[in-house]
């Protein structure tokens, strides 16, 4: 049996002796409720099992206390850990650069490409540079972001709006 106070991220576990509370709500290793017990009736109930008294929930009043083997029970909330991250799903932003006087098949290149990332699950924020004097035809930026938003309206949303950003306009996409 440990007899130390365990942290797991910012919650302390206390376990046996470290259990401060006069009296707890016990529960027994099958489940089963004991109601209210003196602390020292816990510990003493548990040590006659050879497992461990481990606070539940110590902030209710009182704190819950079972009565389990505590290495058992640090395994099954590390697995349950590792399975939430497993479950986890990362949500990258892409970034695609386009120039004002792109190509035809360059734009049409780079839409596949949006298109690819948008249906794999990724975010796209998408970018209209604009050099020199370029930044004169603001419209002709507009048009060509209007030609990006209908190409991919099928397998994405617009998350932002398309903005002007110092020479730039910008507009973020989002998997539907």
């Amino acid at each position: 049996m440990s007899l130390i106070a365990k942290e797991t991220g910012k919650d302390t576990i206390n376990i046996n002796e470290k259990v401060r509370a006069k009296e707890v709500r016990l529960i027994a290793e099958d489940g089963k409720q004991l109601g209210i017990v003196l602390t020292t009736e816990a510990l003493r109930l548990a040590k006659e099992q050879e497992l461990d008294l481990v606070e539940i929930s110590p902030k209710t009043v009182p704190p819950v206390c079972k009565i389990m083997d505590y290495g058992k029970f640090k395994y099954q909330l590390a697995k349950k850990t590792h399975e939430a991250k497993k479950k986890q799903v990362v949500i990258q932003l892409k970034e695609m650069k386009l120039g004002l006087k792109i190509e035809e098949h360059d734009l049409m290149f780079k839409i596949k490409h949006l298109r690819g990332f948008l249906e794999d699950g990724n975010k796209i924020k998408v970018i209209i540079m604009f050099k020199g004097r370029e930044v004169l035809h603001i419209d002709m930026g507009e048009k060509l972001a209007q030609r990006i938003i209908e190409a991919i309206k099928d397998v994405g949303t617009i998350e932002q709006k398309s903005r002007f950003d110092g020479r730039n306009i910008v507009m973020i996409f989002a998997p539907i």
